[in-house]
């Protein structure tokens, strides 16, 4: 019998993958962990042509993408990936050289670490202060101390699980100042705080790479759609390394549909209800007598500090109700990430925190 673990690559071998909300799971019916949208919409495709290989770009996609964000964006300035996750590993693997690496700042997104990891490239991290904010000093003094060169920076705006916001201005200071550098902001929950997005800066500053998704506002997750947004000579490296056909033809027509005028207006109404949603559910949560506090409030997700958050997250997992605990994070022991989900499934949270609290 082989040894697989004495043939595997040397950097896999102690990896731990990402514990995406999916792949964490739980026996439940109500999961508000991993920031869907409570409800799918009707699409139809076309089935006449699954004969063909699919284009790896879309043209039309990256057109009606372009015309969706505005600020000038040409369909050239798009490149469409299976999920933004994807193209997180693909800016790693165009631009990160052996003994290169990136800067994160923890609690951030699980992949950026991951895909640096596992295609062989650095991680440094900078510090947030004791509040969790993220200043530019602290990144600028992650990139001048890190043991290696730094090729990437990459930040969540709003952050997952915090909520925050990383400033328009600092995003263009750090821009300014650090020209080697590329900075990747990663916009998955842009829509629901439009007016923060820094699409505006990418016509000015060629080393600003903004990702998107279909996941989230876009109530899409299911097809793994997303879009890097870049200079043209940025998306030209990318598609040196994207495979030969990510974008599956149903994918497409389904982001065909979405990116229309009509689908538009449909991820707008779905916007608005989940933050009318996300404001009702707050005000109820701090409510309560073992609530100790509400992170940034910008997304599809509340990030909730309990008194006994682990307790909190297991009673309500015995009742069917899956959150997404952060209890193995430094200064997050005691806190839940609940996802706004539908009026049904945040009327029986609420219930079963209430008895709870008695």
């Amino acid at each position: 019998m082989a040894n697989i673990n004495e043939i595997t690559c040397q950097h896999l071998r102690d990896l731990v993958p990402y514990q995406s909300a999916r792949r964490i799971g739980g026996h439940g019916h109500s999961f508000l962990n991993a920031n869907e949208s409570p409800k799918s919409e009707l699409y139809m495709f076309n089935s006449t042509t699954l004969n063909r290989y699919p284009d790896c770009q879309p043209f039309d996609i990256l057109h009606l993408y372009a015309d969706y964000v505005g600020n000038g964006l040409r369909p050239d300035n798009v490149l469409v990936s299976r999920g933004s996750d994807e193209a997180i590993g693909l800016i790693i693997r165009a631009f990160c050289e052996v003994n290169e690496g990136i800067v994160i700042a923890p609690p951030t997104y699980g992949m950026y670490e991951i895909a640096a990891k596992t295609n062989r490239a650095n991680v440094y991290y900078a510090k947030r202060d004791n509040n969790f904010v993220l200043h530019k000093e602290a990144l600028e003094s992650a990139i001048k101390e890190a043991p290696f060169k730094v090729k990437a920076v990459f930040i969540d705006s709003p952050c997952n699980p915090l909520g925050s916001i990383f400033s328009r201005d600092d995003v263009e200071y750090l821009l300014k100042n650090n020209e080697d550098v590329l900075f990747v902001i990663d916009e998955a929950y842009i829509e629901f705080c439009r007016e923060n997005s820094v699409t505006s800066l990418l016509a000015k500053y060629n080393n600003l790479i903004v990702l998107r998704t279909l996941s989230k506002a876009f109530a899409l997750a299911g097809i793994r759609c997303g879009f890097t947004l870049a200079s043209k000579e940025i998306i030209q490296v990318l598609l040196k390394v994207i495979d030969p056909y990510p974008i599956p033809d149903p994918v497409a027509q389904i982001a065909r549909q979405a990116l229309a005028r009509g689908g538009i207006s449909m991820m707008e109404d779905r916007v608005a209800l989940a933050i009318k949603r996300r404001n009702i559910l707050k005000d109820a949560l701090l409510k309560l007598s073992f609530v100790k506090k509400i992170f940034d409030d910008t997304a599809n997700y509340l990030l909730v500090e309990f008194e006994d958050g682990p307790f909190i997250f297991e009673s309500l997992k015995q009742k069917g109700i899956i959150l997404r605990s952060f209890a193995k994070v430094e200064g997050l022991s005691n806190a839940i990430r609940i996802t706004i989900g539908n009026d049904e499934e945040l009327d029986e949270l609420m219930r079963s925190l209430v008895a709870l609290d008695k």
